[in-house]
């Protein structure tokens, strides 16, 4: 499964309601550091398509999101179990480091 965007009118709905863990992604296409964690995140969503999903969050289009979260440096990447925040990082991280967030 590709990525994908989340908004605040999808938000509920693909994050808080998933049945599967979400990784999520505030990031911005002028972000260095952001363009590095896209590829992991991409390769994490295609293979492990089946048991999480991978969101993306565009922070300067989804600000109020952006700020529900107080999102002040990015890539700032969330792990959502149960509707629930469970796991955050900030900055650029190796791919099993993401993993072991989903508890992969």
């Amino acid at each position: 499964m590709a990525t994908i965007t989340i908004t605040k009118d999808n938000f509920e709905a693909e994050v808080l309601q998933s049945p599967v863990p979400v990784l999520l992604d505030f990031w911005a296409s002028w972000c260095g550091p952001c363009r590095m964690v896209s590829p992991i995140l991409d390769e994490i969503a295609e293979e492990e398509a089946d048991s999480v999903k991978v969101g993306k969050v565009n922070v300067d289009e989804e600000s109020e999101l952006a700020e529900q979260f107080g999102i002040t440096n990015i890539p700032t990447v969330m792990v959502f179990k149960d509707g629930k925040m469970t796991e955050m990082s900030i900055g650029v991280r190796p791919k099993d480091v993401f993993l072991e967030m989903l508890g992969i």
